[in-house]
Formats: C-alpha cells, structure tokens, sequence
C-alpha cells in the first residue's frame, strides 16, 4: 500500500500526468486554428505545479518516497520549478510560429511538452538507477516526436530521425553503465552505491568501466564533445519552437541527473570522473566556440555556443571535489546549478526573438536575417542583444556573473593545472564573444533587407520583455538567485 509521504512527495507529478492525459481527449474537441482552450488549459495546469514546486521547494524539506526510490528535496523542487516555467514560456513563444505551420492540427505540440516536462520531474526526482533511466526516456521519446511534428518538412524530419538514432545511443551507454554499477553493487538505489563503493570492499576496475559508459550518457545528453554531434544538426533541423523546448528546459534536468549519479551516488569515484569532466570540459569549450565562428545560421551557432556553455557547466561540476572541503563543494556546485538557470533564461530570451521575426512562410534563421533590427524594431534588437551580451558574459548581464561564479569555484579549489584551466576558459570565452558581437554588429549597423516592422502578439511582447528584463536585473543584483542555489546545494549534501 503507498503511504502517505510518498504521495505527497509526488503530488505535482501526479497532476501532471492527470492533466497531460485530460488535455490529450479535451484537444479532440477543440477546432481553433491556435487550440485557444488546449493552450489555456496547458497553461493552467503549468502555473500550478509550478506554484506547488515552489512551495515545496520554500518548505526546505526533503521527503523519500516509494521505498527510497523518489526524492523531493529543495534542489530538485527549484530545479522542477524553473523546468515547468521555461516550458510555459517556450509555449507562449512558439503557439503562434507552430499555427503558421501548420503543427497545430492537434494537440500534440501541448500534449507532448507536458509529458517530456513529466519525464524531466522524473528524472530530477530519481534517486534509484532505473528511475532516473524511465525519465530520461520518457524525456527523449517525448523529445523524438516534437521533432519531427512538422511532417511536411524535410529537414524537421531528418532531425527527428538523427535524434533518435543518436539518443538511443546515448541511452544504451547509460543504461549498460548502470548495469555495471548495478554487478558491482548489488543496489540500483543512488544512496546504497554510494555506501557500497565508499566501504572500499569492491573491485575499482568494474565500477571505472561502469562509469566511463555513465559519464558518457551523459555526456551525449547534455551534448558535449566527442558526444555532441547530433546538437548542431537537430536545432537546426527542428522547428524554431521545438528547438527551445530541447534545448532550454532539459538542461536543468540533465544537471540533475549529473548531480544525482555523480555527487551523491559515486563521490568516491570522484578521482576517477573529475579528469573525465575536464577533458569533456576542454574539449567543449574549444571545438564549440571556434566551430560557432563559421556559422551563418543563427540556431547552429547557438548550437555550437550551447556545446561551450555546457563545457562551464561542467568545469563548476569537477571543481567540488578537489579540496574536499564541504564549502567548496557547496560553491562549486551551487555555481554550476546558477549557470544552468542563467543560461535556460537566456537561451529562452533569445530563442524568442528569433521566433518573433519568422514569418509564415519565412524561418529568420539566417545572421543574415536580422540585419538592420535596430531600425525595423528598437525593443527586439534590445532584447536580442541583452542576450547576446549575456551569453558572451559581458557585464552588467546575467551571463557575466554566472561565468565569473564558476571560475572562482575552480580559481578556489587550488591546484596548477585549475588555474590554467580557469585562464583556458576565460581565453574560449573572448573568442565566443566574437561570433556574438557579429551579431549584434550585423543587427545595428547592417541596412536592412526589408522595411517590414515586427508585429507580435500582447503577451509575447510582455513575456519577452520581461525576459530580456531579468537578464539585466539578475546581473545587477544576482545574489538572490545565487543564495538560492548554494541553499539547494547545502539542503542536498546534508541529507
């Protein structure tokens, strides 16, 4: 019989579920070209779980639930939080692009983005090796199908494609790697592998082989290089609207999913993956920023930008666990878990400028596309250059801080080759800052190809702007968001 507690501690999920399966047969009735009332009920239900992760995550307890396999904790409830947040915004943004093409002939697109929302719950929530796997999949077939919804356009289903061979890919190491643990071990539960490897009782070669296949399905999740090779051609290949939803919200559950494996279930191994991550680290922020450069399609250059930044949040991932000491570990991680955040924020802002200026019948995917903004629309050029400016980490934004917080964390944990690291990141960062700056450069200073201004709807100008609004408020004063996270961070190490 379920208890109680373990209701309760799933309660969002649970109304989630409900819902997504409730607006699946209410959408049959529904004959609005824009599916008006499935985009009101969806978003209804997204306020409200979000209202209840928050409360949650306010309350600071953590609850086990369903014999240890599920954890509610203030982190994951933050993290779940922001999830469902950046998907009621990718959903505000991308209603009316997805009309115009004709992906709203049911309603998949809302049907689909709450049941990858779910599998992201499950997978910030999993405290057991196969429930993290079940939301992780969850996540990816969800994923799969919004690809790949536009079906009368080639490159959308090419990408869907592409992504799935690759994704099961990435699944089948993850899982092997957890079967590995699961030989060694004798427990799927995160808690139990930690004690088991930490008694020094069993042999270091099989759990190094498992988590050489873990680190790399996860790698291949969060797209980082040697794994990132379906990232550049699935954001470019996928409608504009499904690009944000892949690649903003998952981020937050792949930290989780990186925290929860590699934190709190092999922090004994810790010596062993901490190098794994600053190869993937290096790696990343290289071939991601001089790879951008080349670009001329505006998604495949943030493609390329989105390898780089995972590569920062990666080197906040490797930089608790140097000195040992439990307020480095909080710094480090609470530094990675801010960047996340910043960057899904700003990915959202700038995502939504460039489905602002597509057209039916016109993808504004080209740098080319946005020359002369400035004169066509003051406000949208604004935004995009906010975060432009942001994501190249120039002060006052959100991004520079965010950049500065991470390599204090790594600066902190002492040792040569950190600080080399450090200046290595700082020297990829000036390098990214000029794929963005030729934006902004082609944006102000570029004629412009046409005289047509930018019409949106009331609440895509609201919510952009404020949007682009937080960028500059929260690099001005992120000591909010930063406490935060530290506090998430604390509240999960000490329990």
């Amino acid at each position: 019989m379920i208890d109680k507690i373990s209701l309760i501690a799933v309660y969002p999920e649970i109304i989630l579920l409900v819902m997504a399966c409730v607006i699946a047969l209410f959408d049959l009735g529904v004959k609005s070209r824009t599916r008006t009332a499935t985009y009101v009920v969806t978003m209804l239900t997204l306020a409200a779980v979000a209202a209840l992760q928050a409360s949650y995550a306010s309350s600071g307890e953590t609850l086990y639930a369903f014999g240890n396999m599920v954890v509610s904790d203030a982190m994951g409830n933050w993290l779940k939080c922001f999830a469902t947040l950046a998907v009621m915004v990718t959903l505000v943004y991308g209603r009316h692009y997805a009309a115009d093409r004709d992906m709203l002939r049911g309603g998949e697109l809302f049907v689909l983005s709450l049941f990858s929302l779910l599998g992201m719950f499950v997978m910030i929530s999993g405290n057991n090796f196969l429930v993290i796997y079940m939301g992780v999949e969850l996540l990816t077939l969800s994923s799969y199908a919004l690809v790949a919804l536009r079906r009368d356009y080639i490159l959308s289903v090419e990408a869907g494609m592409k992504y799935f061979v690759l994704g099961a890919l990435a699944s089948g190491f993850l899982l092997y790697g957890m079967s590995m643990l699961y030989g060694a071990t004798g427990t799927l539960n995160v808690q139990e592998a930690f004690a088991a490897i930490q008694s020094g009782q069993l042999k270091h070669q099989v759990l190094v082989f498992g988590l050489v296949f873990i680190v790399a399905g996860l790698a291949f999740k969060l797209g980082v290089v040697p794994f990132h090779m379906w990232i550049p051609d699935v954001y470019q290949g996928a409608p504009t609207a499904i690009t944000l939803m892949i690649g903003g919200a998952p981020k937050l559950a792949a930290f989780a999913v990186l925290t929860r494996l590699l934190v709190e279930g092999l922090m004994p191994l810790s010596f062993d993956w901490q190098p794994m991550l600053m190869l993937l680290a290096i790696g990343s922020l290289a071939i991601g920023n001089l790879a951008a450069i080349a670009q001329t399609n505006i998604k495949r250059m943030l493609a390329f930008s989105t390898i780089s930044h995972m590569g920062f949040v990666l080197i906040g991932m490797m930089s608790g666990v140097v000195s040992g000491h439990p307020e480095a570990a909080t710094n480090a991680y609470g530094s990675s878990m801010f960047y996340v955040v910043s960057y899904v924020l700003t990915t959202l802002a700038s995502f939504g400028v460039i489905l602002l200026l597509s057209r039916s019948g016109f993808e504004s995917e080209e740098i080319s596309d946005f020359a002369g903004l400035n004169q066509r629309s003051p406000l949208y050029a604004a935004i995009m250059a906010v975060c432009l400016f942001s994501l190249a980490g120039i002060p006052p934004m959100i991004g520079f801080y965010a950049k500065l917080a991470v390599l204090q964390a790594l600066v902190s944990s002492g040792g040569t080759l950190q600080l080399v690291l450090a200046v290595f990141a700082v020297m990829m960062s000036l390098v990214g800052a000029f794929y963005y700056l030729r934006v902004v450069k082609v944006m102000y200073f570029d004629a412009p190809a046409g005289s047509s201004l930018v019409a949106a709807p009331f609440e895509v100008r609201a919510v952009l702007s404020l949007n682009g609004a937080l960028l500059l408020i929260l690099g001005l004063v992120p000591g909010g968001l930063m406490a935060l996270c530290a506090n998430a961070v604390t509240r999960m190490l000490t329990t």
